[in-house]
């Protein structure tokens, strides 16, 4: 074995009281090698790996149990009927949501957010209305609204974010005004890692009677989150980005504005009655889930959430903190990096740029070591241009992560400039 094989798979020791090197046994890819190096996997912003619970949950369904759910009067079907209503419970107990009617699965956050964009947004928007978003979304969270706002004449907005990647608070209370409809604002940013202020963004909105949707996709991974408590009228996510399968995440949405939706897909499923003088649909959650829906994406889905709850999430959120400070240090060191983004209180997101060296040309060089980050602008184009640069390198820290890949990654770096000079 290589010494920086041997290196990267030596677990150094964090000052909190985490046990990471038990809980990595239930992620048999953190044991493979990528160019003849031990993974270090760093891009779980982009998609986390699964632990063996929640692929055991889906295999489990499609080998022993796989069956349409509803309407099937057969043993198999429900039994799988039961096994889908029992992951929507789960995930709104996951969330603090009040009722899992108010649940909707989906293909993912963006699908959520198209749905919240058409159903809602286009009922309630007149020409002039403005969206309110920031400086900092994902285009998940930005094409949909400009999409809205094209058809139905609205304006769309953004809240600047600082020098640091937080946002201006002080910007957001004079743009939300009298015609201020809709909030859209990320929990956690993708690329900063920066935790915005929900529920102070979420009182002021609601006091010019505007409609608050949060993109979870990058919080559920990282804080218990509590859809009551943020204040928000809609919550979405992904499963991919928190442990689970991809093609698959939820919607949350008060039950009185889910009520005044329209359908945006028609199909079935979210029907009550159909003819051709006119269709009658099914009440919330069935309306929103026309089709055969994602049924072990679902299962599996509600696994990772399991698998999540059963953290100790003070030990988890105390390890990844340190992970966060110690790679920040490690990383500072290095010649030529800039930080971006150092908001105070953020979740384990590092993203910088090297001096005269191209983010994807740092990539590839990392992962010739066995090193995974991501190299991009991210989905986050205004951000980049905000932040003056094209895009940036992304390593981000999940629960299983050590300061050994912490080191791994550091390492790399210095590689990279003795490549590039």
């Amino acid at each position: 074995m290589s010494a920086a094989g041997a290196r990267a798979e030596v677990v150094t020791p964090a000052p909190v009281g985490f046990d990471v090197a038990r809980l990595r046994h239930e992620f048999p890819i953190l044991r493979s090698h990528v160019n003849g190096h031990p993974l270090v996997y760093l891009d779980n912003a982009a998609t986390a790996q699964k632990p063996r619970s929640v692929v055991e949950a889906e295999a489990d369904f499609t080998l022993l149990g796989n069956a349409n759910v509803h309407r099937g009067v057969h043993t198999l079907s429900q039994r799988a009927t039961q096994a889908y209503d029992d992951a929507r419970a789960t995930l709104a107990r996951f969330i603090n949501a009040p009722d899992p009617a108010e649940l909707i699965f989906t293909a993912g956050t963006t699908a959520s957010l198209n749905l919240v964009a058409q159903s809602h947004g286009r009922t309630v928007l007149t020409p002039g209305d403005e969206i309110l978003l920031t400086e900092m979304e994902h285009h998940s969270n930005i094409v949909p609204w400009q999409l809205l706002a094209g058809q139905v004449g609205a304006v769309v907005r953004a809240i600047p974010v600082t020098d640091a990647g937080a946002l201006d608070l002080a910007a957001a209370a004079r743009l939300i005004g009298p015609r201020t409809r809709i909030v859209a604002v990320a929990h956690v940013s993708n690329v900063l890692g920066t935790v915005n202020p929900v529920a102070e963004l979420a009182g002021l909105a609601h006091a010019a009677g505007a409609v608050v949707v949060v993109d979870g996709a990058q919080a559920v991974p990282h804080l218990p989150v509590d859809v009551q408590a943020l204040g928000a009228d809609f919550y979405v996510a992904s499963g991919h980005k928190m442990y689970g399968p991809t093609g698959v995440g939820f919607l949350w949405g008060r039950r009185a504005l889910l009520e005044a939706m329209p359908p945006w897909l028609g199909g079935g499923g979210m029907i009550q009655q159909v003819s051709f003088d006119g269709t009658t649909y099914a009440p919330v959650p069935a309306r929103f889930e026309a089709g055969t829906p994602p049924i072990s994406q679902a299962i599996g889905m509600a696994a990772a959430a399991r698998w999540l709850q059963a953290l100790p999430w003070a030990e988890v959120e105390a390890h990844e903190r340190d992970l966060l400070d110690y790679a920040t240090a490690l990383v500072s060191r290095v010649p030529g990096v800039r930080v971006v983004g150092t908001a105070p209180g953020k979740v384990s997101v590092l993203s910088f740029v090297l001096d005269g060296i191209h983010p994807h040309d740092v990539g590839t060089v990392l992962d010739t070591r066995g090193v995974a980050v991501r190299a991009s602008h991210h989905c986050a184009q205004p951000l980049m241009r905000r932040l003056k640069t094209p895009g940036t390198v992304r390593a981000s820290f999940a629960v299983y992560n050590t300061r050994a890949e912490a080191e791994a990654l550091a390492e790399g770096l210095h590689e990279v400039r003795k490549v590039f000079g």
